[in-house]
């Protein structure tokens, strides 16, 4: 990692916020803390619904060398952008972000989904998107998200930014185009983020039949499929056709995913030192499972980006925060 203290630069950063028309801010009050040259940062919100064309659309309006997407509720650290800056004097980086964690005050629901999403039988090969593990290095997109990620504009703007056919997995696809092109990303842990979870089961539900979904329409436009990203959806179908074929040869995956789940729910509630959470990571690691699965099957079969319709209403750019002034302080 790049010692950042004193740190002497004149790249300019664009921080990028999606919301949608009314949505509340909260990331604003922790950027009011930023450590940087208030000379060199700006601070876009982009107001509408669809968030891979907010982005570009605020990418095409930024005065910076570097934008830095967020959510609207990055809890983000004051020296986040000294560190940040530091990895584009390699000219080689084309993308630079951190996981992002789940509040020490969340509610149980939300830590027992931070868990499972930080472990590896729930979160896999992306689990260190939501945990801080490791030093800076030389990655893939398994391991950055859009809730806290940069790229350079030049290398943005060049590969046409984000497919705008996608949400989610939009970042997905753009790093992967950018990779195969010889550039760098780099996940940095200690670029770190704080944000919620979902607050309910049913949002959990929804955001997993999400993920699927983007993933399965990212692998359509693509034509790239990996076989670890089928799996759930192949479980799912096995689990509907488990009542016709019925016995003990064919119990036996389900009877070994079933001791799975509780063997993981109680290895990561001991760990976090949270036994209360077992029984909802008992529910939680399948719902996962099964609803990234379910996600899957949908995306394949009636994709989102072939559906024709009405043209989705126009994006707002506000700058809260011009390239000089200080961003005013909030409660």
């Amino acid at each position: 990692m790049p010692d950042t203290l004193g740190l002497m630069t004149d790249k300019k950063i664009s921080i990028i916020i999606p919301v949608k028309p009314g949505g509340t801010i909260k990331a604003l009050a922790q950027l009011s803390e930023i450590d940087y040259p208030a000379e060199l940062f700006e601070i876009l919100i982009a107001q509408g619904r669809r968030p891979s064309r907010q982005r570009n659309r605020a990418a095409a309006e930024a005065g910076g060398d570097i934008l830095y997407f967020l959510d609207d509720d990055s809890m983000t650290s004051p020296q986040f952008l000294k560190r940040v800056v530091t990895y584009y004097e390699d000219s080689a980086v084309a993308a630079v972000g951190g996981p992002s964690l789940t509040p020490a005050d969340d509610i149980p629901q939300q830590k027992a989904v931070g868990l499972a999403f930080a472990s590896f039988f729930g979160g896999g090969g992306v689990r260190n998107r939501y945990r801080q593990i490791g030093t800076a290095r030389a990655t893939g997109d398994n391991e950055l998200i859009l809730c806290n990620l940069s790229f350079r504009k030049e290398s943005y703007l060049a590969f046409g930014g984000l497919d705008e056919r996608l949400y989610p997995n939009e970042e997905n696809e753009l790093m992967d185009r950018l990779k195969k092109e010889g550039f760098r990303l780099i996940h940095d842990p200690d670029l770190a983020v704080y944000r919620s979870q979902r607050p309910s089961f049913s949002a959990f539900l929804r955001q997993m039949f999400s993920y699927g979904r983007g993933r399965a329409e990212q692998t359509l436009i693509t034509g790239e499929i990996k076989f670890i990203n089928l799996i759930p959806s192949l479980f799912l179908l096995y689990l509907l056709i488990l009542p016709v074929f019925i016995s003990s040869v064919y119990v036996i995956p389900f009877l070994c995913y079933a001791l799975a789940v509780c063997s993981c729910a109680l290895l990561e509630a001991l760990k976090a030192g949270r036994g209360s959470l077992l029984p909802r990571l008992l529910l939680i690691f399948p719902a996962l499972h099964l609803a990234y699965g379910a996600g899957v099957l949908m995306g394949a079969i009636s994709p989102r980006f072939k559906k024709t319709g009405p043209e989705m209403e126009t994006v707002t750019i506000t700058r809260v925060k011009e390239f000089g002034p200080a961003l005013a302080k909030t409660e």
